[in-house]
């Protein structure tokens, strides 16, 4: 005998469709408040230019811009394909009287390693010297090791040197370069592009964002130690850093965001900080494809830079904003 099931009752399945109903709309909420939270967050754009509306041609009509400081009211720049450096009125003005590209000073000492263009650059306050970072190059027996090459107050080369630290991947070395004095010594802060300064899958893979300290040693910069970014940074690769009294700031270019926290007076250790999305468009999608350097202005402003955007389609929408500087507002708890 074959034994019939009770049918459901129309109440019970009147009251699993609401509870369906209702997760749907709690979900959407909460989808609804974490874009809404992450909007709130969003860098606000001051102005913005494009490098070449400022310099004209002197430089060439690719300009891969990658490295920002701010520096007696002016932006100085520099560029992955480019041995010059680039300085810019901050007012960000065709007419700026700053504006000039300096193409001689730059070029490296008789014997010191030939470069094409730097990935960022730093300033020792105290003696008022310059320094530009290439990313990687070969070493022996194996690998790559960054290098730092330093200028006086007149950006005349003084030499160069390696870090003291083993790549692997030529592609993805050091990025970020920064200077902190700190009882009374002067160190360098070296930004791993990848998560665990690795290529491949692992070094976009987020959790692993590294600094590492460097302190010279005669003519050797030696690591001292490791700043590790937090574990819940969610960045696919680390672009810039920029440090400003006890506030440290860290852009990522796939991820086109700006992390901003703390760093200890103490010890080389930062606290979670918040991340700062650049602004999207319309849809909520990423306009700022290719932001490579970053610079604190003042407390609440910081200077970006921007790559040139890659061929294909799908790099289209960030050529409004590609070879660019944008001066940027960070949102704070009041605004």
């Amino acid at each position: 005998m074959t034994v019939k099931k009770p049918a459901k009752s129309k109440t019970a399945a009147k009251a699993k469709t609401t509870s369906a109903k209702v997760k749907a709309k709690t979900t959407s909420a909460k989808t609804k408040d974490k874009t809404a939270s992450a909007k709130a967050r969003e860098l606000r754009l001051v102005k913005e230019a494009k490098i070449q509306d400022l310099i004209g041609d002197s430089a060439g009509t690719r300009l891969e811009a990658s490295g920002v400081l701010h520096h007696d009211g002016a932006f100085l720049i520099v560029c992955d394909n480019l041995p010059s450096l680039i300085r810019v009125g901050s007012e960000l003005s065709s007419k700026a009287p700053d504006n000039e590209v300096l193409k001689a000073n730059l070029a490296q000492k008789k014997g010191s390693s030939a470069n094409a263009g730097y990935e960022d650059l730093a300033h020792d306050t105290l003696h008022d010297h310059y320094f530009t970072l290439t990313e990687a190059e070969p070493v022996k027996p194996k690998g790559y090791r960054a290098r730092v090459h330093e200028y006086d107050a007149k950006l005349r080369p003084l030499g160069s040197a390696l870090l003291d630290f083993d790549l692997t991947d030529a592609n993805k070395g050091m990025e970020g370069l920064e200077w902190v004095d700190r009882a009374g010594a002067g160190y360098l802060l070296a930004l791993c592009e990848g998560n665990q300064c690795a290529g491949g899958k692992k070094g976009r893979t987020p959790g692993g964002g590294r600094i590492h300290v460097f302190r010279r040693e005669g003519k050797r910069w030696t690591r001292t130690d490791t700043i590790r970014l937090p574990e819940s940074l969610p960045f696919e690769d680390y672009s810039s850093v920029s440090v400003r009294d006890d506030r440290i700031a860290v852009l990522s270019q796939a991820s086109s965001a700006l992390w901003v926290g703390r760093l200890s007076a103490k010890k080389w250790e930062v606290d979670a900080g918040t991340v700062h999305p650049l602004p999207t468009d319309g849809k909520g999608r990423t306009v700022y494809g290719n932001p490579e350097g970053v610079s604190w202005v003042s407390a609440d402003h910081v200077v970006i830079v921007s790559d040139r955007a890659k061929k294909g389609a799908g790099n289209e929408r960030f050529r409004a904003k590609d070879q660019s500087v944008h001066l940027f507002l960070i949102p704070g708890d009041r605004d």
